[in-house]
């Protein structure tokens, strides 16, 4: 399938492609968990985990950095929230990879989001490399710095056997494809099913419209959204949204479509009360159940 034959994402499509229908318990909803943040950019985290209770996930794990946890915990007190030691350049110490406490929120989580506002990149590299092979049954979604051992060996993610979403912006598909960018800004779509079959899973890649590419060679593009979610912390969100997705049920691939889709109708709905430009990547969250529930008339 070329890029030309990608399928164009409407409400219509996911209406017929349904997620899987909630559960009456947090449980039964699945168990997200989030690891990520630093001293830097402890938003991150906070942004990707509320997208994901948004998107209707039931049960909200998070390990970060010692030193924002308590602050994260109260700005997001639905979530467990476990502390983890840092390093001297206020990133997750790599040593806690062995952690037993993280291993065992990893190693039962349905879908687990690694990597998001993660600094230091051999660091970053090091933890993930420690834990993916922990995940047990659970879909495995990398963003940001959390693409690192993907970049270093494309079959990182082999062993999954598909359960893993990858959700690179522009610059970060270019350097795991060690690409120069304007040739993957050229042809979005062709790279990331490049991605998609290297890797053996799922990529949602993000620019000026998305595209979702599956490992068996599918594509679909997405058109919603515009220019407004070219703001910082938007890439969070959306990783949230699909962790959130993943967790309740829905396979990697269904997950990224439906999160692309919620993603920029969250922006386009925010767009049409306050303007094109302006809005915050905060404030797209909320405006997911909102959407869900128009698709899912």
């Amino acid at each position: 399938m070329s890029a030309e034959d990608a399928v164009t994402v409407t409400s219509a499509v996911l209406r017929d492609w349904p997620l899987p229908a909630p559960g009456v318990g947090k449980e039964s909803r699945g168990r997200t968990v989030v690891v990520g943040g630093s001293t830097r950019t402890p938003g991150a985290v906070l942004l990707a985990a509320e997208a994901a209770v948004r998107a209707g996930a039931g049960k909200l794990q998070v390990a970060t950095t010692r030193s924002t946890a308590t602050a994260l915990g109260v700005a997001l007190p639905e979530a467990l929230v476990l502390p983890l030691p840092e390093t001297a350049g206020g990133g997750i110490d790599p040593v806690c990879g062995g952690d037993e406490e993280l291993v065992a929120l990893v190693d039962g989580a349905h879908a687990a989001l690694l990597g998001v506002g993660a600094i230091g990149e051999q660091d970053v590299r090091a933890l993930l490399e420690a834990l993916v092979p922990r995940i047990g049954d659970g879909v495995v979604v990398l963003d940001a710095l959390g693409l690192a051992p993907v970049t270093a060996d494309v079959t990182f993610l082999h062993a999954l056997q598909g359960r893993a979403v990858l959700t690179p912006n522009l610059s970060e598909l270019a350097i795991v494809l060690d690409a120069e960018p304007s040739e993957v800004e050229s042809d979005v779509g062709a790279a990331a099913r490049e991605l998609a079959r290297r890797a053996r899973c799922t990529v949602a890649a993000g620019g000026g419209e998305s595209w979702i590419a599956a490992p068996d060679g599918r594509c679909w593009r997405d058109a919603s959204g515009g220019v407004g979610l070219g703001v910082s912390g938007s890439g969070d969100v959306l990783s949230g949204i699909v962790t959130g997705l993943c967790a309740r049920g829905a396979d990697p691939t269904q997950a990224a479509v439906w999160a692309s889709h919620l993603h920029g109708r969250a922006g386009d709905r925010l767009a049409s009360s306050v303007g094109r430009l302006g809005f915050l990547a905060r404030e797209l969250p909320a405006q997911v159940p909102a959407v869900l529930a128009e698709i899912e008339v």
